[in-house]
């Protein structure tokens, strides 16, 4: 595995191709904020943002995202790429290109998975997360962010879920800047294949490949109760689907949580 160092961020020549863009600071409050500030002030989009340290980084439901130097922390800024009802899909079509970034990095290790809608787990354990946040500006198109944090060198160990980093994976150290290479090349190739939502079945049937937890009980926290029951598929708009008591029922926003791993095991490749 070739090594770039870690200073030298660069887009993919796929990307570049593509006309996708690259805007790299030492630090930033949100990758997201400063992307929607560039969408704000007039920026084309297809930008790429970029920060070393974060230090008002957030996940979803507005949580603190920890953003330590030596991980990756990046926004995509899109215009337009959906028409709005379809622009929530953005959210698998990144899943599926962080999970097919960081595959090969891990040699191509099983235990990474999505977890629905778009974590991506080690062995359980959560080694990044996406954050999709859309405003409306005042010429009428809509800016998407997709932000995308990385656990590179290090992850939080003081949350009520597994962590896991790249470090404590694989024995090479892997930089931002390389999974920033292989990243743009894959979402800029998973876009393509998306179409605007035109390509949506092809991403769905793609996302399942690489789903964890799929026929397995699982408990999914909602914004108004918490519902039990086993994970059959998600549907063609991307709702999980959870066979419980009730029957089956269609999820829109939650959180998963798979059923527990028996005590002394962990992330890494080997126990």
């Amino acid at each position: 595995m070739s090594l770039q160092n870690e200073d030298r961020f660069r887009l993919s020549e796929k990307a570049l191709a593509q006309g996708y863009r690259l805007s790299v600071h030492a630090q930033l409050g949100s990758t997201n904020d400063e992307a929607l500030a560039c969408a704000r002030a007039g920026d084309a989009g297809n930008l790429w943002v970029v920060a070393k340290v974060q230090t008002l980084g957030r996940g979803r439901q507005g949580r603190l995202w920890s953003s330590p130097p030596g991980n990756l922390y990046a926004s995509l800024l899109l215009l337009d790429p959906a028409a709005s009802p379809r622009a929530p899909e953005l959210g698998f079509v990144v899943g599926v290109a962080v999970a097919h970034a960081l595959r090969p990095l891990v040699a191509n290790d099983p235990r990474l998975r999505i977890k629905w809608p778009n974590d991506i787990v080690f062995d359980g354990a959560k080694l990044a997360g996406i954050l999709l946040e859309s405003v409306r500006l005042n010429d009428g198109r809509l800016a998407c962010v997709s932000g995308i944090g990385v656990n590179c060198a290090s992850s939080p160990r003081d949350l009520p879920y597994r962590t896991a980093a790249l470090s404590d994976i694989v024995s090479m150290p892997v930089t931002p800047a390389d999974v920033l290479s292989g990243l743009s090349a894959e979402l800029t190739l998973w876009l393509e294949v998306w179409s605007s939502g035109a390509g949506f079945a092809k991403i769905r049937s793609e996302w399942l490949s690489l789903a964890g937890g799929i026929g397995t009980p699982v408990r999914v926290a909602t914004p108004t109760r918490t519902l039990e029951g086993v994970f059959r598929t998600i549907d063609e708009t991307g709702r999980l689907l959870l066979e419980s008591q009730e029957g089956m029922v269609a999820i829109e926003a939650g959180d998963v949580f798979f059923a527990e791993r028996p005590q002394g095991t962990r992330a890494g490749l080997s126990d």
